[in-house]
């Protein structure tokens, strides 16, 4: 049995794709966005999601549109959700069958 690998949450990206290499802290980064320090280092460690307001506020600091970060959350969250259910809701949920006229 291989072991999966755990999925990437949207905080390591923007650390590894944004911030290392722009040079910019979570702290200054928090700053510039005007929120707390601890909203930042969260989603940095992947315990706190990516929400509108914060994708908006990282839209708006590297010009970019607001939904890539909210795809990004999405498509994690997809991925997680998919990996924690798998096999425990199929034959538990009743598939729709349209009625025949």
């Amino acid at each position: 049995m291989s072991k999966q690998l755990e999925e990437i949450h949207p905080g390591e990206i923007l650390v590894e794709e944004f911030l290392k290499p722009l040079g910019i802290s979570g702290r200054r980064l928090a700053s510039d966005l005007d929120v707390p320090t601890s909203r930042v280092s969260e989603i940095i460690h992947g315990t706190r999601p990516i929400t509108a307001d914060t994708a908006v506020r990282l839209g708006v600091f590297f010009k970019m549109n607001p939904r890539f970060w909210m795809n990004l959350q999405t498509e994690y969250d997809m991925r997680v959700a998919a990996r924690k259910l798998a096999g425990k809701v199929t034959g538990r949920i009743r598939v729709y069958e349209p009625e025949t006229v």
